[in-house]
């Protein structure tokens, strides 16, 4: 495997020793109009360049330099950054549904807060010792522990790699000013916006099969036979009295949040088809990759010679 910790290069028509010439040094003046196609070369993890950047070899036309010399085309890019995207929505807005299409089209890490809470407390480790206690005591869990945990999940190497979909969080103003503390600033803030009645006429009407786990809903996804209908039961706190306090707190909370990331926000009708809803998620998230990209290619070109 080549190293390019050196940053050294033999220019193809010379006899010259390689330590010689520098990366920056062989760059001659008349080739830095010059377009390029790249395909990856590799190297050692001894290489100087950053853990972001790669090294391209070019294939181009030859080009006469004034000594006759030939020279092969070589660019330093930077790797264009992948999608950071938070998502939010009232219960029954459909925002499962969305995370489940968005994270398979991507590949972004699905990050759910309250999927982390129950990791940790599963795991024993230190924050879920301390979680587990709160929630012993019928408590909430502070907000130091919950967002150490989100921030711990959004710097592991995949999220990092890949790009994150945080899921319902952050919930308020200081969560959401932490995660900006911590150096975390989304690329786009998803917002469902469902009317009260058609959340209320989901949630009412949802089913848990015991069985198979599996959810449904008396009218919008009914049990497939007559068995599985009679064993259905209904959560508890999926009546109509609590939806409302449910969808009454989560408002507030949306609203404390959407200032934060007012410029960065997207609004999305829920209550439109999943097709329809993924299709504006969909777009926008395309342009945001756009804007990227060009902004990486923009950027992160140079072109050196060999």
């Amino acid at each position: 495997m080549a190293s390019c910790s050196s940053l050294s290069f033999t220019p193809i028509s010379s006899n010259s020793d390689p330590q010689k010439h520098s990366f920056s040094s062989l760059v001659p003046s008349y080739l830095s109009h010059l377009p390029f196609t790249s395909s990856h070369l590799s190297f050692s993890k001894s290489s100087s360049l950053h853990s972001r950047q790669t090294l391209f070899r070019t294939h181009c036309r030859r080009v006469p330099p004034p000594n006759g010399a030939s020279f092969l085309v070589l660019g330093c890019a930077q790797k264009a950054e992948p999608l950071r995207i938070m998502i939010s929505g009232a219960p029954a807005s459909g925002k499962g549904t969305q995370c489940e299409l968005i994270t398979d089209k991507y590949g972004l890490v699905h990050i759910a807060a309250g999927d982390l809470l129950r990791a940790e407390i599963a795991a024993g480790s230190e924050n879920g010792k301390q979680a587990k206690e709160y929630m012993d005591k019928g408590k909430l869990v502070p907000n130091e522990i919950v967002v150490t945990m989100v921030k711990e999940r959004l710097n592991g190497p995949d999220s990092q790699e890949k790009g994150w979909l945080l899921d319902g969080y952050p919930r308020s103003s200081s969560q959401a000013k932490a995660l900006k503390e911590f150096g975390f600033q989304p690329d786009l803030f998803i917002l469902l916006e469902v009317p009260e009645e058609i959340l209320v006429e989901r949630v009412v009407g949802r089913r848990l099969d015991p069985v198979t786990g599996k959810i449904y809903h008396l009218k919008y996804s009914p049990p497939e036979t007559e068995e599985i209908a009679a064993r259905l039961t209904q959560r508890f706190d999926d009546t109509e009295e609590k939806v409302k306090l449910r969808l009454h707190t989560h408002h507030q909370n949306v609203e404390a949040v959407l200032s934060m990331y007012k410029d960065i926000t997207l609004k999305v009708n829920g209550s439109a088809s999943k097709q329809e809803v993924f299709g504006q998620i969909d777009g926008a998230l395309t342009q945001v990759l756009e804007q990227k990209q060009g902004l990486w290619q923009h950027r992160g070109t140079q072109q050196i010679s060999m």
